[in-house]
């Protein structure tokens, strides 16, 4: 009876929630139920009836983890065509007034999802790129970029476009052979030894993942390139040098609302006075909120993508000028479809080095993340920072004049 009821307003809440494209929910005795019309055209089957209530009660959360467990398949379209009906229509969930009001309380309590002092950084860190090197490189170029590409064009590759987003930002940081570079959650050095062979940088690259500090200085040794380029598994909040560009990319998800106006006071001790930074960041558009629960639970727990407005409050009491920003829309959507893809290719490989369970988080995962930049808000920034007013030319020409000299 209780189950019965709890699919009843499910059935409810689905029929106000999709607007745009077609759901049928076949439930756990086999009945069918559409909601909606247009495309796309999805039917799941949930299995298990407390489904019903868990789902109402928390959908995002809910969703995510009966997919994980099989409880919940998509029988008529695939992943990515739920996961594009749920974004283009999530927001019609979040204005219902209970939704509404758990937000709302959620918000209050941000400063604690988002709280990554120095030893909690490093566990969260190591909660989602410690898994193993080997897995990343299951549906990662081959210089293992962990972050938006930037395509020149359509049908460029996924290493050519990795490649077009390291020469896109040393266009903006503008170095000079010799220079001191801080690459602030280094990766696997793909940035970092880019600039040392490209411009002749020496680079200090900071990570909180043991796995990535290794397989870095092992891939500089390859490279001959340990006399210009050092990684070291630190907090940059421990750093104590001055350099005279700073570049961040991927890691400003991973510091917290909390520690925003922490953030760019270092960045502003750490840079020279004629010193210019770059930081590229996932994003939103709109007003500030919170870590989806599924996302903060199972994939980047601590982690939160900012509206626009959060990183630019912090940093006009930082003393730093911001010297240009540029919004990049679909990139990362077409970065992650090409991650879903080659990760569906090795999905086997994926599966005997864990399991079935980790295999549908990861696919989850990767078709959520699309769609959030596809159709659900998400893009990415870069924001080019200096201290003094004159650091960098006036007029943005010599920026696609330096990334064309860098082809």
């Amino acid at each position: 009876m209780i189950s019965g009821l709890a699919l009843e307003l499910l059935h409810r809440l689905v029929d106000r929630f999709i607007k745009r494209g077609e759901l049928t929910i076949v439930d756990a005795k086999g009945r069918a139920r559409r909601h909606g019309s247009g495309s796309p055209h999805v039917a799941i089957h949930l299995a298990d009836p407390s489904l019903y209530g868990r789902i109402l009660t928390n959908p995002e959360l809910a969703v995510g983890e009966a997919y994980m467990d099989g409880a919940l398949t998509v029988t008529e379209g695939d992943l990515r065509d739920f996961l594009q009906l749920f974004h283009q229509n999530k927001a019609n969930l979040r204005k219902r007034p209970l939704r509404r009001g758990l937000a709302s309380l959620v918000k209050k309590f941000r400063r604690f999802q988002q709280a990554n002092p120095v030893g909690r950084a490093r566990t969260n860190v190591a909660h989602h790129y410690d898994i193993s090197n080997d897995f990343y490189r299951l549906f990662l170029d081959e210089d293992l970029a962990y972050s938006c590409a930037y395509f020149e064009h359509d049908g460029q590759t996924l290493e050519a476009a990795q490649q077009a987003k390291y020469r896109h930002i040393a266009a903006k940081l503008r170095i000079e052979p010799g220079m001191r570079v801080l690459d602030i959650g280094c990766g696997w050095g793909g940035m970092a030894m880019y600039l040392a062979e490209r411009l002749g940088a020496h680079v200090v690259g900071v990570t909180l993942s043991t796995e990535q500090r290794d397989l870095a200085q092992a891939r500089a040794r390859e490279r001959g390139l340990c006399d210009r380029v050092e990684f070291r598994l630190l907090d940059y909040r421990q750093l104590t040098e001055k350099f005279d560009r700073i570049v961040s990319i991927g890691m400003f998800e991973h510091v917290g609302a909390p520690h925003y106006a922490e953030f760019f006071r270092k960045l502003n001790d750490l840079l020279e006075e004629n010193g210019v930074a770059l930081i590229h960041s996932i994003g939103k558009r709109g007003e500030p909120g919170v870590t989806g629960p599924w996302i903060r639970k199972y994939i980047f727990p601590g982690g939160y993508s900012p509206s626009l407005s959060e990183p630019v409050a912090a940093i006009e009491k930082s003393g730093l000028w911001i010297a240009d920003i540029e919004i990049l829309r679909l990139h990362y959507a077409d970065t992650l479809r090409e991650w879903g893809r080659r990760f569906a290719a090795n999905r086997a490989e994926a599966a005997r080095m864990f399991d079935e369970r980790f295999c549908r988080m990861w696919e989850f995962y990767l078709a959520t993340a699309e769609f959030a930049f596809r159709s659900g808000g998400h893009m990415n920034f870069q924001i080019q920072l200096v201290k003094d007013v004159g650091a960098a030319p006036i007029r943005r020409d010599y920026m696609a004049l330096a990334e064309r000299d860098l082809r």
